[in-house]
């Protein structure tokens, strides 16, 4: 299901989908015992003389209500979306707190103040791209998810978006909240028209995915060469725009891709740990659109 998209390559439950053996409840995920086909009703073999009893047994098991997600240990929707919120939102609440300083500061020491703040969402700007790469290649690796790691991750993006939109909201006012609007406008567009069944993933899609994105690497690791040897950015411009848009579609459809890989792990019952897999991927991706959506605000206002 998910086998394409890199946040999910090393998650042999997420990659199976339907295919995997999902744990009963008292199971772990890695040795779930084979059933015992010959007595699958759960029952022994009785005499007639226990029949009455067996019946009564057999009533009341199905009087039981039905066992939830917590109760076999296994991933509901409502697991995946908890922590998606909790992912999306530390890094909304970080990004918030740090972008706001420049004014803040300013409005309590005026210039030495703004100056200050700027000096600090510079280091926080920086804090946050260590951090996130570190912690990144980290989950991505990691064979099993863990929700710590995935909760770090999301502070080092608070920093890193934060960082970088107060000092962007400082020299142009506004375009950090144009920038929020854009990528909600672009994310909740995607899933209405994901779950209206409108955008769905292909193998040709995929492979077509993968290509764009090998060269959309290409061109950043060429930019950064470009502004290390001659002091220019390639980005910029026309071109800047049309690259920005390329990687907006790009950065769309790998959320396409997010919420294929929720749903279909909902559905399989993969263990409840991995809704905090899921939500890095979301994240990611979230983040990604973010930063691409800012970019080309930024190209607009400076053109201006």
């Amino acid at each position: 299901m998910a086998r394409h998209n890199i946040v999910f390559g090393q998650d042999q439950a997420v990659q199976g989908g339907a295919n995997y053996n999902a744990p009963r409840f008292g199971q772990s995920a890695q040795a779930a015992p084979a059933q015992n086909t010959q007595w699958s009703s759960g029952f022994a073999p009785q005499g007639a003389g226990s029949a009455a009893q067996s019946t009564e047994h057999l009533e009341a098991m199905y009087a039981r209500p039905s066992a939830s997600g917590h109760d076999t240990g296994r991933m509901t929707m409502r697991d995946a979306l908890n922590a998606i919120t909790a992912t999306l939102g530390i890094v909304m609440v970080v990004g918030f707190a740090v972008g706001i300083l420049p004014y803040a500061l300013a409005f309590a020491a005026g210039d030495a103040g703004a100056q200050a703040g700027l000096m600090i969402t510079g280091a926080a700007t920086l804090i946050g791209v260590i951090g996130g790469l570190v912690t990144a290649m980290i989950n991505i690796f990691k064979k099993q998810p863990s929700p710590f790691l995935v909760v770090l991750y999301a502070g080092f993006e608070g920093l890193f978006l934060g960082g970088l939109s107060g000092t962007m909201e400082y020299f142009y006012p506004g375009i950090a909240l144009q920038a929020v609007v854009g990528t909600l406008a672009v994310a909740g567009t995607v899933l209405v028209l994901f779950r209206m069944g409108v955008l769905r993933t292909s193998p040709r899609l995929n492979k077509i995915f993968m290509v764009a994105m090998v060269a959309y690497l290409l061109f950043g690791l060429v930019n950064i060469g470009a502004m290390l040897l001659m002091g220019q950015s390639l980005r910029e411009g026309v071109l800047g725009l049309a690259i920005g848009g390329i990687a907006v579609v790009l950065a769309s459809y790998s959320l396409v891709m997010d919420f294929e890989g929720v749903q279909h792990a909902a559905e399989a019952g993969v263990p409840r740990k991995y809704a905090w897999r899921l939500a890095f991927g979301v994240t990611v991706t979230m983040v990604w659109l973010y930063v691409e959506i800012l970019r080309i605000l930024m190209i607009l206002r400076g053109s201006d």
